[in-house]
């Protein structure tokens, strides 16, 4: 019986460790620049931040990302700044965390391009 109850609190102390990995590691960061051609507030139970912005002529050149609920401020610019030319700095997770937003691209600043 006490091994048992070791292997659980094993199992569920990795599982902690790595939902940790998936959300204080990011893979990789950068900056994207286009059209902010979508953004909204969307789900059923988990209300996530979506958007997207147009990188080129046709609709194959789009980059999908997600917005934190914490970033308040990203939030209000990018609701004020649809339809224009968007600089937008972002980090990448490993993997997507439901609860936080459809892609694995979360967005950090915004900036408006002239």
């Amino acid at each position: 019986m006490k091994v048992l109850i070791k292997i659980g609190v094993g199992i569920i102390v990795l599982f902690i460790v790595y939902l940790c990995f998936l959300y204080f590691i990011s893979y990789s960061d950068g900056v994207r620049a286009g059209e902010l051609t979508k953004f909204s507030h969307k789900g059923v139970i988990f209300k996530t931040w979506e958007g997207e912005i147009s990188q080129g002529v046709s609709e194959a050149q789009t980059f999908v990302f997600s917005v934190e609920d914490k970033e308040k401020q990203v939030i209000e610019d990018l609701n004020n700044y649809q339809g224009k030319m968007v600089k937008l700095y972002y980090f990448e997770r490993y993997k997507n965390l439901f609860w936080l937003g459809d892609t694995r691209y979360f967005i950090t600043k915004v900036e408006v391009q002239n």
